[in-house]
């Protein structure tokens, strides 16, 4: 497969998956915005939010105050914005274009008519409608878009790249949130148990993840538990070590001679998860590790352009 193609696969599957885990984080906050909490904790919520996803400083650069209803004008259909989700959309419209010969028909359909949808979107629109309906929106689109690549594409190398960028920016972005939410959780005051059940059954419906912890553990939710359902668990759709499981299965499918050394990387990380206990994740702190972590994935995406996809030019 040419290296062009290989490009706009991956990187149409990453942003759609982007855009997924920005609607995901921004509902789980709009949740915890409900919570009975002061305005100080509220802003400091959506700071860390910002932050753990780069987009801090360009966030001062338009706005002075760090505000729920600011934010999430920023994060879903800011159109100069290039971290929002309406550009996340718009990317992945482009990147499907360019390969349109490539993709099913139902696929580039489903794709185009996301953004045509986004497109008609506005902010007074999404305030009447509720910002919960647009990010539900959202999530159904990229698990319609997954499913039609299962279930229309060839199992060839165009797959191939399509589930290796959604499995690589899954991980980044399930860590991600985990850190953050993981330490805002630990670290806000102690009102009642009540409360903090609510924040973690938050962060769990987030993820998908709220009837699968309550199949597994059948008890309370703890911090340790969610982590290690969230890292460790092999089949836990959205957890680090599923991720980075598919991430090497897929990988392997168009392994040529210069990636092998990406595939040790990826196995061994692989590995690491498969086989590590929870024990050891808390050792030297969940966010230490999560840090470590999202700088592998960096990493592995680095060395995935470097091997196969388009190099950039300065």
């Amino acid at each position: 497969m040419l290296s062009r193609t290989a490009d706009h696969l991956y990187w149409m599957s990453r942003y759609v998956e982007r855009a997924e885990n920005l609607a995901r984080l921004l509902d789980v906050n709009n949740r915890m915005s409900l919570m009975p909490q002061s305005e100080r904790e509220v802003e400091r919520m959506w700071i860390a939010t910002l932050d753990s996803i780069g987009l801090l400083d360009a966030y001062h650069q338009r706005h002075e105050e760090v505000t729920p209803n600011d934010v999430l004008r920023f994060m879903t259909l800011d159109r100069d914005n290039p971290g929002s989700i309406f550009s996340c959309l718009r990317s992945a419209r482009e990147n499907a274009h360019a390969v349109r010969g490539t993709l099913t028909s139902e696929l580039w359909e489903i794709t185009n008519a996301t953004w045509l949808k986004l497109r008609s979107y506005s902010l007074d629109q999404m305030d009447v409608d509720g910002a919960e309906q647009f990010f539900e929106w959202v999530k159904m689109r990229s698990h319609q878009s997954r499913g039609c690549t299962f279930g229309t594409m060839m199992r060839d190398d165009s797959t191939s790249f399509l589930r290796l960028g959604t499995f690589v920016e899954r991980a980044d972005n399930t860590a991600r949130l985990l850190d953050v939410k993981y330490r805002f959780i630990s670290e806000a005051p102690r009102r009642d148990e009540a409360g903090e059940y609510y924040q973690w059954s938050a962060l769990l419906h987030c993820v998908s993840a709220f009837e699968i912890y309550r199949r597994v553990y059948r008890d309370q939710i703890t911090p340790t538990r969610v982590a290690e359902l969230l890292v460790l668990r092999q089949d836990m759709p959205r957890s680090l070590a599923y991720c980075m499981d598919e991430a090497y299965g897929w990988l392997q499918r168009v392994a040529n001679q210069r990636s092998r050394e990406t595939e040790r990387r990826v196995g061994e990380l692989a590995s690491q998860l498969r086989f590590g206990r929870v024990e050891d994740v808390f050792k030297g702190g969940l966010h230490s590790f999560l840090t470590t972590f999202i700088t592998r994935v960096n990493d592995l995406g680095n060395r995935i352009a470097s091997d196969f996809l388009v190099p950039i030019t300065s």
